[in-house]
């Protein structure tokens, strides 16, 4: 995903947010909520290394991603535990609920496993991906 894809969905992400009820995750999916801000090199080398594919594996099957800006408030029905500091910030939510999150993008190989670990901390139902 170059510079160009990411001003783009962020304008998509931004229709969303105006719209209500569009694209936005409901409090009782499992997510995986991106924290990210403009400017953030560490966002854009995920995307770079991770975004593409995301959507395309088990894991992205299982908690579809979510992107909210640093500053933003998160979607109705979700809490963090704490507020992020970090850009990105990988968030895991079950039922709008903090299960854990990835502070930083500490590369493709650490990323991976340590979403894998987040993902075992959910129901066991929740795990697999289902017909939703």
């Amino acid at each position: 995903m170059n510079i160009r894809s990411t001003s783009i969905a962020a304008l998509f992400a931004a229709l969303a947010a105006a719209l209500p009820g569009i694209a936005t995750p409901a409090a009782a999916d499992v997510r995986l909520v991106m924290v990210e801000q403009p400017g953030c090199v560490w966002c854009v080398r995920w995307d770079a290394e991770v975004g593409d594919a995301y959507a395309l594996t088990t894991e992205g099957r299982v908690a579809p991603l979510h992107r909210v800006n640093l500053h933003s408030p998160l979607p109705d029905g979700f809490n963090y535990a704490r507020p992020p500091v970090f850009t990105p910030t990988f968030i895991l939510f079950n039922d709008g609920a903090e299960v854990g999150r990835i502070e930083g993008y500490p590369g493709e190989d650490f990323f991976w496993p340590l979403l894998a670990r987040l993902i075992e901390g959910l129901p066991a139902e929740k795990q697999e991906v289902s017909k939703r």
